[in-house]
């Protein structure tokens, strides 16, 4: 198994509670399935909103190709209410994406020459000095 990230990737669920979200097998137009995007049993960052409210999450989930395609919420890196808990999801549609959580990411500020910013900028200046 994996970490995929790509593009254009979602589907909706309307499972409900804390647990494997059930993806939907119509996908979105210009969008394609989780399992196509990520492939099965590799995981990915996800967000899920649920429609009409204000609850989110973001995490790493594992695709699972099945009669039922599914994507599990094994570990939450952020949500609506602030912390690290599965968010109880109670009615209504789910979104469901693939993302790339901010904290996540490892970006060039906006100077020149740019300059590494975030988390894993002291480890990628070190690899570039190397490299040069």
């Amino acid at each position: 198994m994996a970490l995929v990230i790509n593009d254009r990737v979602k589907q909706t669920s309307t499972t409900t509670g804390t647990g494997t979200l059930n993806l939907s097998a119509t996908i979105p137009t210009g969008f394609r399935s989780f399992v196509d995007g990520i492939g099965n049993t590799n995981t990915t960052y996800y967000a899920i909103y649920e429609t009409g409210t204000n609850n989110f999450e973001v995490g790493v989930g594992t695709v699972t190709d099945a009669a039922t395609d599914t994507l599990s919420r094994d570990t939450v890196i952020s949500n609506s209410l602030g912390n690290t808990s599965k968010i109880n999801f109670v009615s209504g549609t789910l979104d469901v994406f693939c993302t790339l959580p901010a904290d996540k990411a490892v970006y060039l500020d906006a100077s020149t020459p740019p300059v590494p910013v975030g988390a894993a900028s002291a480890g990628f200046a070190l690899a570039m000095a190397v490299a040069l």
